[in-house]
């Protein structure tokens, strides 16, 4: 009876240290703006395990080991039994996805392990975090063998204070990336994208003094042209402490003091020049709170609506823009400024002044990259198709990922729409569950508008409506509809009407076709790059008489990867419905819809 005891004790206090005690590293504030922070890379390559039933979490009756990876147990001697070692196992790069790097990892969803071994030397602050820019999907997170904590969602950061446990010597962080789909995750199990799994984003660490400043908002106050308002947030001995708020350009500068929480909420007047497509403006912003100084780039701009009209530092604009994946021209997740710069590029090439950033948050240089070549952004989150709209917990999920994003990206001039699912099903507890996520973006960030894309009905054969009662909530109307691909024929869009019963601007948030880049037929030849053509040349003069269309991001810039598309010698695990193919090849369709936007653009729009 006293050898069953201790063993229960013994797996009680395994599952305490495993679940239950770092639960508290998972409170750890994010911290914003990493690329103005004293910072360390651990980008490069790490080594890892392929661990498709989890052996290095699980022992054989399926409970929590003790002695999983995340010791990096080495044999004491020969006669020791150690079934891993991470030092002579393969290595991938970070930032970077597996299933690009290896062709046996394509189609694999599961578990990897990830090991960085590195020394490190403190450079004059007390506090040190680690940061990762992003993991796809859940990641459980351990440094020198002791757990910090775990993190849900592929798309958006996460860090944790790793002060206490940093070595100088021989330090390992170790990374369990566990990409499969699950029915109650955000996204859920079904999807048209690849999932991409891995350390997909940059991993850092990031010194800090004991009091620092860990985040704070600075942008225009919502309905004012020359007045800035928003706060700052202090981590440490917050209280009663003095934060400077510098533009030094716009000869601004004002002081605030900081609460029993560590927050002071900031309002002053500057005379500022507007960011906009036209003229990207951004000033430097500096914060300084005691020993800790950050700087920013940050542009100024409002945007509201007027009835049907979107109006960008009070006058009306049209969205000229096109839907883009964070699939890289290189292959793979994309990430860092290279890729940024190349798919914007494109997109200005086509003549666009806007991207829905389609159907996740992007990597953080894609943001701050738009803001530099000024290009406005619609960011989503990953509620996509039919989510558990009944399940609370999905909903915290989908919360705590539109919150993470809205905190990394909310100083970001080019943001301007914050979306909050795509193509979901009318239902009321749908409804319930996305009004609850506008909510929440509401009282995060009132400065932006909210959106989301979805869909329409048939009143009568020639007349399609847009009345989802989601749309009540909204400040822009998004629709996705594919006339001339799921919907009939192209010509069918000619003898098309629309009907809109809300008095809101409306973006037609998807249209399109397939099309395999060099394949030449007739024009109602489905797949070539004729019929892509010829839907494009329909579609657009369909849009032309909606009265309230205020925008549209067709889908989408370039062709990506998607396991529902296994066409041989035409898809090939591709959506074709880019207007450039996978290697940078630009489609007929390409140039019809940038004679569009040129048209557009020189009528002052």
């Amino acid at each position: 009876m006293l050898t069953r005891k201790l063993n229960l004790a013994g797996f009680v206090l395994v599952v305490l240290f495993t679940f239950v005690l770092p639960l508290a590293a998972q409170e750890t504030p994010l911290i914003t703006n990493t690329s103005g922070r004293h910072t360390t890379s651990l980008n490069g390559r790490w080594q890892t395990i392929i661990d498709p039933y989890e052996t290095g979490y699980y022992d054989y009756r399926y409970e929590p080991r003790s002695d999983g990876y995340f010791k990096n147990t080495k044999p004491a001697s020969p006669g020791d039994l150690v079934e891993y070692d991470f030092d002579r196992s393969p290595q991938l790069t970070v930032p970077g996805d597996w299933n690009s790097q290896d062709e046996k990892l394509l189609f694999y969803e599961g578990t990897i392990w990830y090991k960085k071994s590195f020394d490190y030397s403190k450079k004059g602050r007390s506090r040190v975090f680690v940061y990762f820019g992003g993991a796809n999907y859940l990641t459980d997170v351990y440094l020198n063998g002791q757990k910090l904590g775990r993190h849900e969602g592929g798309f958006t950061p996460f860090n944790f204070e790793v002060t206490s446990l940093l070595r100088e010597k021989d330090n390992y962080l170790v990374a369990k990336v566990d990409n499969k789909r699950r029915r109650d995750a955000v996204p859920t199990l079904n999807t048209d994208w690849w999932n991409y799994g891995g350390l997909t984003r940059e991993v850092s660490l990031i010194e800090m003094p004991d009091t620092f400043i860990q985040d704070y908002l600075i942008q225009l106050r919502k309905g004012t042209l020359d007045q800035v308002a928003g706060w700052v947030k202090l981590n440490g001995t917050a209280a009663n402490q003095t934060v400077n708020i510098e533009i030094p350009e716009a000869k601004t500068k004002q002081s605030v003091t900081t609460d029993a929480n560590g927050y002071a909420p900031v309002s002053f007047k500057a005379s500022l020049n507007l960011w906009s497509p036209q003229t990207p403006k951004l000033y430097d912003v500096k914060l300084t709170a005691g020993a800790d100084v950050v700087t920013d780039k940050i542009g100024f701009r409002s945007i509201e609506t007027k009835g049907t009209d979107i109006l960008l530092n009070g006058k009306p604009i049209f969205l000229r823009g096109i839907s883009v994946h964070e699939e890289s021209p290189r292959g793979g997740r994309a990430y860092g400024e290279d890729d940024a710069r190349t798919l914007l590029t494109w997109a200005k090439e086509l003549g666009c002044n806007f991207v829905r950033l389609a159907h996740y948050p992007h990597n953080e240089a894609m943001t701050r990259m738009a803001d530099q070549m000024g290009v406005m952004v619609w960011s989503e989150i990953p509620v996509y198709w039919t989510i558990l709209w009944d399940n609370p917990a999905t909903l915290e999920n989908a919360k705590t990922q539109l919150g993470e994003s809205i905190l990394r990206d909310k100083n970001k001039a080019s943001i301007i729409l914050w979306s909050v699912a795509n193509e979901t099903p009318v239902g009321d507890a749908r409804l319930k569950f996305l009004k609850g996520l506008i909510d929440y973006a509401r009282s995060l960030d009132s400065t932006r508008l909210l959106t989301a894309a979805n869909e329409r009905h048939y009143a009568d054969p020639v007349t399609q409506v847009v009345d989802d009662p989601l749309g009540e909530y909204l400040d822009v109307l998004g629709c996705n509809e594919y006339v001339g691909w799921y919907d009939g024929v192209s010509a069918k869009a000619d003898g098309l009407s629309w009907k809109v019963t809300l008095n809101k601007p409306l973006v037609i948030s998807e249209f399109g076709g397939d099309a395999l880049f060099g394949n030449h037929g007739d024009k109602n030849a489905k797949w070539t790059e004729e019929y892509q053509k010829d839907l494009y040349e329909h579609q657009i003069g369909m849009l032309r008489k909606i009265p309230s269309l205020r925008g549209m991001s067709p889908w989408i810039l370039t062709d990506f990867r998607s396991p529902r598309r296994p066409l041989p010698g035409i898809q090939d695990f591709y959506n074709r419905k880019g207007l450039i193919s996978s290697r940078g090849e630009k489609k007929q369709a390409f140039f019809v819809l940038q004679d569009f936007y040129r048209e557009l653009s020189e009528a002052g729009k």
